[in-house]
């Protein structure tokens, strides 16, 4: 049975190991859509990892949310108001958004799931836990920018922003189709 709990610094090594799991989460350490690429590049590993592990401990909502397989992680999203995820605002992808909403309407940017367990109900959990996240949070809606349709179209790690069906079976529905590949997807709560 999978549990969600949100990341508190006394979770902070938990999301360690499960991004050591993967040598691309390991580097990320879900700053890419927060903070400017330069600085993201320059920070490296151990700099994005100590931003993060600030942000768990100063930010007044939690920065994502683990999935538990009994003691073991096995996945992540990064959930909040969309004003944190900077970067993620500033795309094309999202840049026609009312920006008056920034503070009450949360983004739910990227997640990770270890391999072993994808396909399983993982990301479904987490994204469930989510909405109720948001919604306990005072949030008036809950957004994301999945890959549209239902099939992966490369190798890469572009499907970390969830595909649409995973959204849909949410109850999220599409806001706009910003390019073929991305739709926004958004639940009002």
């Amino acid at each position: 049975m999978i549990e969600v709990e949100p990341l508190t610094t006394a979770r902070l090594a938990d999301l360690d190991g499960l991004f050591a799991s993967d040598p691309v989460a390991d580097r990320c350490w879900c700053m890419w859509f927060i903070i400017p690429v330069k600085a993201f590049h320059e920070a490296g590993r151990e700099g994005n990892r100590a931003a993060l592990a600030h942000l768990a401990a100063t930010d007044p909502f939690p920065v994502g949310l683990i999935a538990y397989d009994g003691r073991q992680p096995v996945g992540w999203c990064a959930v909040g108001p969309r004003r944190r995820f900077a970067r993620a605002t500033a795309a094309p992808t999202l840049k026609q958004r009312d920006r008056s909403e920034d503070d009450t309407v949360w983004l739910v940017p990227c997640f990770f799931i270890r391999p072993e367990v994808r396909g399983s109900g993982v990301a479904t959990a987490l994204l469930t836990a989510a909405v109720e996240h948001a919604r306990r949070s005072g949030a008036r809606a809950i957004e994301g920018f999945p890959l549209s349709g239902d099939r992966r179209r490369s190798g890469g790690s572009d499907f970390q922003t969830g595909m649409e069906p995973l959204f849909s079976g949410c109850g999220f529905q599409p806001v706009s189709r910003p390019s073929e590949n991305r739709v926004v997807m958004r639940r009002e709560l």
